[in-house]
């Protein structure tokens, strides 16, 4: 392995590693955010005279859930699921084809 392999190959792990930093931030956000906005809204309730259980599920907030928990879900198929189904060096062989057919097209 040359230096630029080894250049090439920490790039492609320092990628990954900014990946997988982005999901964790994007989950964490998600929980704090999410249990804030719920946490507020029993305080809330719970002001408005209900009982503790009614106010802990209430799940009228539940939409921002589902929705936000389904984005964060394709964050994690593209951070753990998507180098599984295509091979870890997907990414090499799209580049080399695009590069291949750049070559071809300045060619004609």
């Amino acid at each position: 392995m040359d230096y630029s392999d080894k250049e090439q190959a920490y790039l492609k792990a320092r990628h990954r590693v900014e990946k997988l930093k982005g999901f964790y931030n994007h989950l964490t956000v998600y929980i704090v955010v999410n249990g804030a906005i719920y946490a507020f809204k029993i305080i809330r309730n719970l002001r408005r005279g209900e009982s503790f259980e009614e106010a802990f599920f209430d799940f009228s907030i539940s939409g921002i859930w589902l929705i936000w928990g389904i984005v964060l879900a394709i964050h994690a198929f593209s951070v753990f699921g998507l180098p599984l189904i295509l091979g870890d060096n997907w990414e090499e062989e799209k580049i080399k084809q695009y590069m291949e057919e750049e070559k071809n097209n300045n060619l004609n």
